[in-house]
């Protein structure tokens, strides 16, 4: 295995488990479930959607183009015996 293998192997061991992290990291959509249970949305829970979960949700989308990029790359490298 070359040097780009290797490095490219631990980047995406990297990536992987950031994805794991954020995806951890948001809340679950649970709308509605205040009405069963006699919780009132409040103001801040509303606008709690476009400050962190915005932020996760946008990260989680980098990370995962980030994954795939380095999937595909491997794959070049190594249909090119280049690893």
């Amino acid at each position: 295995m070359s040097v780009w293998g290797i490095v490219l192997g631990i980047l995406l061991g990297v990536v992987s488990i950031a994805i794991i992290v954020v995806i951890i990291l948001q809340e679950g959509n649970q709308q509605g479930l205040g009405v069963v249970t006699g919780v009132a949305d409040s103001y801040f829970s509303k606008n709690k959607a476009r400050s962190i979960d915005a932020f996760l949700s946008r990260w989680t989308k980098v990370f995962a183009a980030i994954f795939v990029l380095f999937v595909i790359a491997l794959n070049v490298l190594a249909h090119f015996d280049i690893l």
